[in-house]
């Protein structure tokens, strides 16, 4: 047999899109049959995670007496989900803003289904409380969040488990242990280690939590209660903000732009284009009427509408090419992720690109700089962002474009403008593709921009990049709560 190290395997399978280093050594264990039998006869190794039996073998060595997470020596006080459910989506007129479990770890989560009043369900039940820890049940499993100022009160769907706790410290104790790599493994398996698909409130039962001393849970609490409180002083900011953008420029509600029709009689919405209006885009979709009164307000309310691609507003605009990626373990390689935890404070599913491999692409394409403004480009277009200190030198993929403003005194006016409901007609506009959805940077250089009263632009922007920086505080003080869990509690021997 032909022996192959790490670089020799690389090479030999990079024609795959994706490729894994392999790791030096090979994980395995031994499944019963009982197991097998209990699994659906499942034979693959992903299934019976050899990481979950790890887990549980790592806190029996632990200092701390170690109790089930649920039961009557638990932690927990209650946990349940509420009833399911037929969703009746309606427009966002009448109805009730309804956020998805997919939300849950956006630092600003926004509405963007409506369930009508009339929906066979008790609507307080899905309501948020206080004082609760959530739990994504289904789909992707494992995501935790604690209810803070910005969820209490919003409606989520019956995937959310709520959890209320004896004791007011094992909350963000609890919070703080499940997103730590160990306690995460724990939630996503069983006591065999087999993968489970769904978490119902009894599979709580099962997880096993270390119960150090009060005074350790209250320390870990006490920074993921002040973390959160920190994300929710950035929204305020962040609305104050969109606020004063708002009245210096005489905005109405989104809703309330009026579309000038072709033919009002018609019941098919229709609208004429002029020919020098056209730019060479034939889809009725760049055209929209919406986009054109924003543009025609702006102009009337605004001291001058110039665009993205002004060298006032931006020093560069970056679309990244795509590339075989290669992957190594963590610690080994740049932080990677993608748009759809461009929401996130602490992006989850983070991989770790090959800084050898990757080097030169990073530092010209992929690199993130604090202050730089992204803008999801293909698929799900105009997800808007804002770069955090934390992610500084963490790398996107391609799906992603990159704005380096001119400065640090437009960058946070320039973010506030582009995540508005206004700023996101105009982005969207440029949307093409026949199945996947793709803007380019030639489109965002092109999107209009406002420029407006001086002071005005200067407190928007310190506005924005103040929320930025407590981002990063919420971001450093969860982080300092993870390590005093990891190295206080889990591995304290």
């Amino acid at each position: 047999m032909v022996k192959m190290n790490k670089e020799a395997i690389a090479q030999k399978i990079s024609e795959e899109k994706i490729i894994d280093i392999p790791q030096e050594e090979l994980n395995w264990g031994s499944v019963s049959l009982s197991e097998v039998l209990n699994s659906d006869t499942r034979l693959e190794a992903s299934v019976y995670n050899i990481e979950g039996r790890h887990a549980r073998e790592i806190l029996k060595k632990c200092k701390w007496n170690v109790v089930q997470l649920s039961g009557e020596k638990g932690l927990i006080k209650s946990a349940f989900y509420p009833t399911r459910f037929k969703r009746v989506y309606v427009e966002k007129e009448g109805g009730i803003p309804f956020f998805l479990p997919s939300q849950l770890l956006e630092i600003y989560p926004k509405p963007v289904k409506y369930i009508s009043p009339k929906t066979n369900v008790a609507i307080d039940e899905l309501k948020i409380k206080n004082n609760t820890l959530l739990l994504t049940r289904s789909g992707t499993i494992g995501y935790c969040a604690v209810a803070c100022k910005t969820l209490i009160g919003k409606v989520f769907s019956d995937d959310i488990i709520r959890v209320s706790f004896k004791s007011e410290e094992d909350l963000g104790y609890t919070y703080a242990f499940l997103k730590t790599k160990i306690g995460n493994t724990l939630l996503q398996t069983n006591n065999y280690g087999s993968v489970v698909s769904h978490i119902e409130p009894e599979h709580l039962n099962n997880i096993p939590i270390p119960n150090p001393p009060s005074m350790i849970k209250k320390r870990i609490h006490e920074l993921v209660m002040k973390s959160y409180e920190l994300r929710d002083e950035s929204n305020e900011l962040l609305d104050k903000a969109e606020e004063l953008l708002v009245n210096e420029l005489k905005l109405p509600p989104i809703d309330d732009f009026q579309p000038e029709y072709f033919d009002t009689s018609s019941n098919l919405k229709n609208y004429s284009v002029k020919f020098s209006e056209l730019s060479n885009r034939f889809e009725a979709s760049f055209h929209v009427p919406i986009v054109k009164s924003i543009i025609n307000h702006l102009k009337c309310h605004a001291e001058e509408v110039t665009t993205v691609g002004d060298k006032r507003i931006s020093k560069k605009i970056i679309l990244p090419g795509r590339f075989k990626r290669i992957y190594v373990e963590e610690g080994q390689g740049t932080v990677f992720f993608g748009g759809k935890q461009i929401y996130e404070l602490d992006p989850s599913n983070k991989k770790y690109l090959s800084t050898r491999h990757h080097k030169n692409r990073i530092q010209k394409e992929l690199r993130l700089i604090e202050n730089m403004v992204l803008i999801t480009c293909s698929g799900t277009i105009g997800k808007t962002a804002l770069v955090p200190k934390h992610w500084e030198n963490w790398t996107m993929n391609q799906h992603v474009i990159r704005i380096i403003p001119s400065s640090d005194s437009i960058a946070g006016y320039l973010y506030v403008f582009l995540s508005s409901p206004y700023g996101y007609e105009l982005i969207k506009r440029f949307t093409y593709g026949s199945v996947v959805d793709e803007i380019d940077d030639n489109h965002v250089s092109q999107i209009e921009i406002p420029l407006i009263s001086r002071d005005i632009q200067d407190e928007i922007n310190r506005l924005a990049l103040e929320a930025n920086k407590l981002r990063y505080e919420a971001y450093k003080l969860e982080q300092q709560a993870l390590i005093i869990v990891n190295e206080e509690v889990i591995h304290k021997t």
